[in-house]
């Protein structure tokens, strides 16, 4: 049997912390979801001035990046490059860069999906609140 690593409260704490950082440093108002490796919702926090609708797609965006066990913006490469049959593959709703999965030693522990600016600065605010954990 194997083992693996699992995000703790105290990880998430961090990552969140984090990625607030980075937002605020560079003003940007969105909204920062981290899920398990299922994709469950351990965290949602909408900034002050995040869109309304940024509170449903940084939680989808790390959803996506955590069942697929990389970053959301694959999915979006493969619609754009023209599949866009992709777009009907089951729960994955996501599918636009900003999901970031978290991975230690070849295993998914969870994501973080950020929504609210553009999207290569959704999944800068991601990778930020990650490397918070050391990862």
């Amino acid at each position: 049997m194997k083992t693996k690593p699992e995000l703790e409260l105290a990880d998430v704490k961090l990552i969140a912390a984090a990625a607030e950082a980075e937002a605020l440093k560079n003003h940007w108002a969105v909204t920062i979801a981290i899920v398990d490796d299922g994709g469950h919702l351990l965290w949602l926090q909408r900034l002050d001035g995040a869109p309304a609708v940024s509170s449903h797609i940084a939680p989808a965006k790390a959803h996506t990046a955590a069942l697929g066990r990389r970053e959301s913006k694959g999915y979006e490469d493969v619609i754009n490059g023209g599949r866009t049959s992709f777009l009907s593959a089951p729960t994955l709703q996501g599918m636009l860069e900003g999901g970031v999965p978290i991975m230690k030693g070849g295993q998914c522990l969870g994501a973080v999906g950020v929504s609210g600016v553009k999207s290569n600065e959704d999944a800068q605010i991601a990778r930020a609140g990650i490397a918070a954990i050391g990862l």
